[in-house]
């Protein structure tokens, strides 16, 4: 069960070699628990009654707050400390997977990270240009998650770098199992970047560690200032916020002053970078950043490159 947002009783699929696609067994274990995601708190222009399952805030009338509680949400027919004991469980076998992920791109020398926004972020985009301009200097590999479909993963390939589309069905994030699977299909990157883009949701994907260095929140300027005081866990889980569209942003009076400070009131230490994956401002400082924390070559990469 995922009860930080419910998902998938659906099957995940993960593409082999050949671009077939078979289901995906060992994932985390998701329980029969379904309910839906909800808004940022619904406003009630009138009374109504919730049958105990939410309560109102005493000093806020127009604010339910299904999040108050320890489990820091709400399930009907479940108590605050069994929904935690579940995510425990959860989040301990995917932290278990994530080691070993850790430990493998470590022996390889790859640096990992996790690319995670909200739908629409631009992040397939970011990655093409990214992909295509590093991949002179890196041996790079790209991990696809949606819940349908191989478009980003084809879009990828384009660029003649290789990807693995993960296919998550109902499942609204990427997990560790997943990722060591579809690395292991990739070619070894050696010394190389492994490029991970989640399923597009600023909420679940904030939960479970892959195993990559490090998460980067790609952000952009047609979302509006407010997302990291709406969403805290991503962008407090996040190293990097990567404000991509910013081409768009004169025509938007889009405020960066206030969304960096949104952004650090919730995580002080998150760096900000600005780009536009359309034209291409802001990628060169971009690709310094990586370059900063490309890892010491291993001896096995080194024996490879000889």
């Amino acid at each position: 069960m995922c009860t930080v947002c419910g998902c998938s009783d659906g099957k995940a699929s993960i593409e082999d070699a050949h671009g077939h696609h078979h289901d995906h067994g060992d994932g985390h274990e998701h329980g029969r628990h379904h309910h839906h995601h909800r808004g940022d708190g619904h406003d009630h222009g009138h009374h109504h009654h919730h049958g105990g399952a939410y309560d109102h805030a005493p000093d806020e009338a127009g604010l339910l707050d299904s999040g108050a509680n320890p489990a820091g949400q709400k399930i009907a027919g479940m108590s605050s400390d069994r929904i935690i004991q579940v995510e425990r469980d959860i989040l301990g076998k995917n932290d278990r997977l994530a080691a070993d992920n850790r430990a493998r791109f470590a022996a390889d020398g790859v640096l990992a990270f996790n690319l995670v926004s909200s739908p629409g972020a631009g992040k397939t985009s970011l990655l093409v240009r990214a992909v295509s301009e590093l991949k002179a200097s890196f041996a790079i590999g790209v991990i696809e998650g949606d819940q349908q479909t191989s478009n980003d993963a084809e879009r990828i390939r384009a660029t003649g770098v290789p990807a693995i589309q993960v296919n998550t069905g109902k499942g609204c994030h990427l997990d560790a199992a997943m990722v060591g699977e579809a690395y292991d299909r990739l070619p070894w990157l050696n010394g190389g970047l492994l490029f991970i883009e989640n399923v597009g949701n600023l909420v679940c994907p904030a939960a479970f560690d892959l195993g990559e260095a490090c998460k980067i929140v790609v952000f952009s300027t047609t979302e509006g200032e407010d997302k990291p005081l709406k969403y805290p866990d991503m962008f407090a889980a996040s190293s990097l916020m990567l404000v991509n569209k910013i081409d768009l942003a004169p025509v938007l009076d889009f405020d960066m002053a206030k969304t960096i400070d949104y952004a650090r009131r919730v995580n002080p230490k998150i760096e900000v970078l600005t780009v536009s994956a359309r034209t291409g401002e802001g990628f060169a400082a971009f690709f310094a950043w990586i370059r900063k924390r490309m890892p010491a070559p291993t001896p096995a990469a080194m024996t490879a490159a000889e």
